[in-house]
C-alpha cells in the first residue's frame, strides 16, 4: 500500500521540488506552508509520516510538533539549519525521530524516510525475536510489537517508533550494556549516521515518559562513556 508522506514548510521551492522527488518514489505527498493549516489537515486526516521546517509562520514546526504528539505517535522528521543546534535538541525531546540539516539532499532525506518507515512497518508486525506472538515482558514492562504499545506497571506510555526500538532494544537483553552506536543501529538502522547526542535526547525523553506515570521508575541506567543498559 502506498505510504502518504505530508511535507510542512514555506519554502515553496523547496515543497515543490521534495514532493516531485518523492511521487517519483512512489509516495503519495500533501503539502502545507505553515503549521497551522498542517495540523488541521492531519488531525482530520493522518498521515504515514511527516517532514516538518522549523522555523514557519503561523505556527512553527515546534508547536506544531508538540500539538500532534497530543494526537498522534506518526513518525516525525524535523528540517533545521546548520546553527540551530538548539533547535534540533529541542524537537527530539519534544518527540521528532529524527532531523536533517539545510541545505540537505533529497537523496539523504529519502533514505531517512525510507528507513523511518520501515522500522514503523515493522515495528507494527510481530517480531522474530520477540516470543508470545510479539510481546516481550520484562518485570513491570510489556512491550506489544502487533499493537506498537508500551505498559509499565499496567499504564500505557506513549511511545514513538524510534523511543519504542530503543526500549526494545535495551528490554530485550536485561543487563547487557547497549553501546551508542547499537542503539543508533537498533532504532536507526545501520549505515544512517546519527549523531550521540539523538540517542541522549531519546533516552532523556523516553524516561520522562516513564516517570510521568511511576516517579520512582529507574530501569535505564546510564553506563557514562559506554552506554544505557536495562536494569534486571
Amino acid at each position: 500500500m502506498k505510504h502518504t508522506i505530508a511535507l510542512v514548510d514555506d519554502d515553496r521551492n523547496i515543497l515543490t521540488s521534495v514532493a516531485m522527488t518523492l511521487e517519483q518514489e512512489g509516495y503519495a505527498v500533501r503539502t502545507y506552508t505553515d503549521g497551522e493549516s498542517a495540523l488541521q489537515a492531519l488531525t482530520a486526516k493522518p498521515v504515514d509520516l511527516a517532514v516538518l521546517d522549523i522555523k514557519m509562520p503561523r505556527m512553527d514546526g515546534m508547536e506544531l510538533l508538540q500539538r500532534l504528539r497530543q494526537r498522534t505517535q506518526m513518525p516525525v522528521i524535523f528540517l533545521t539549519s546548520k546553527d540551530e543546534e538548539v533547535d534540533e535538541l529541542m524537537g527530539l525531546r519534544l518527540g521528532a525521530d529524527d532531523y536533517i540539516t539545510k541545505p540537505f539532499s533529497q537523496r539523504l532525506l529519502i533514505e531517512r524516510i525510507r528507513a523511518l518507515l520501515r522500522r514503523n512497518d515493522s515495528s507494527r508486525a510481530e517480531g522474530s525475536g520477540t516470543p508470545a506472538g510479539g510481546i516481550l515482558t520484562r518485570g513491570d514492562l510489556v512491550l506489544d510489537e502487533t499493537r506498537h504499545q508500551c505498559l509499565w506497571k499496567g499504564t500505557d506510555i506513549q511511545l514513538t517508533v524510534t523511543e519504542f526500538l530503543l526500549v526494545k532494544a535495551l528490554a530485550t537483553r536485561p543487563g547487557m550494556v547497549k553501546s551508542r552506536d547499537q542503539l543508533i543501529d537498533a532504532a536507526y538502522g545501520e549505515n544512517i549516521f546519527v549523531d550521540d547526542r539523538t540517542i541522549d535526547s531519546h533516552i532523556k525523553r523516553v524516561r520522562k515518559k516513564f516517570r510521568q506515570v511511576d516517579g520512582e521508575f529507574n530501569a535505564f541506567e546510564t553506563l557514562y562513556g559506554i552506554g544505557y543498559r536495562y536494569k534486571t
